[in-house]
């Protein structure tokens, strides 16, 4: 099977495009609703493009983290940032957020959204083997289980704003 560069997910919540966009776009939370990240580190309190964090993962008795930038910060539609290892781009995430509700419906479609750079980048090699020894999934399966964590992320999100305990105010 070839290698997949790029997974997508979506899921319909029943809650307004500013609640969806105040769950994903405050790297803090990231912890609730993954199950991969369990912390996030930000510099500064505002959340827009050129924000920097560091995101603490793990997989079962694997920990790390990444260093990561924030690119996109659009309320109510869009959120992204960047992730590299030692100065070399390894992923790019986000989300895109649509309104998909009808005449007088509150529905959006959240889009959980991950390429991988690591392709045609100079120490892409090493990134990727530090990815294995630190995560213990090669390069060539990490779409695979990042499909598996997209779809938890998004249940945990869904239900949250479903249940009314996820919005908060828009960062």
């Amino acid at each position: 099977m070839e290698r997949e560069w790029v997974v997508e997910e979506s899921v319909a919540i029943e809650a307004g495009t500013r609640a969806v966009y105040a769950a994903v776009a405050d790297p803090r939370r990231m912890g609730e609703w993954s199950p991969e990240v369990f912390a996030a580190w930000v510099r500064g309190r505002a959340i827009r493009p050129g924000t920097r964090f560091v995101g603490f993962n793990r997989l079962g008795w694997r920990v790390w983290f990444t260093n990561c930038r924030v690119t996109v910060a659009v309320p109510g539609e869009a959120f992204a940032f960047r992730v590299s290892s030692f100065g070399i781009p390894v992923a790019l995430w986000g989300y895109r957020i649509e309104d998909v509700g009808g005449a007088g419906e509150t529905r959006t479609r959240l889009t959980e959204y991950w390429e991988d750079l690591r392709r045609d980048t100079r120490g892409a090699g090493l990134v990727s083997l530090l990815g294995k020894v630190f995560t213990g999934v090669p390069a060539g399966g990490r779409a695979g289980v990042n499909r598996e964590g997209m779809r938890a992320t998004l249940g945990r999100i869904k239900a949250a704003l479903e249940r009314g305990r996820g919005g908060g105010a828009a960062v």
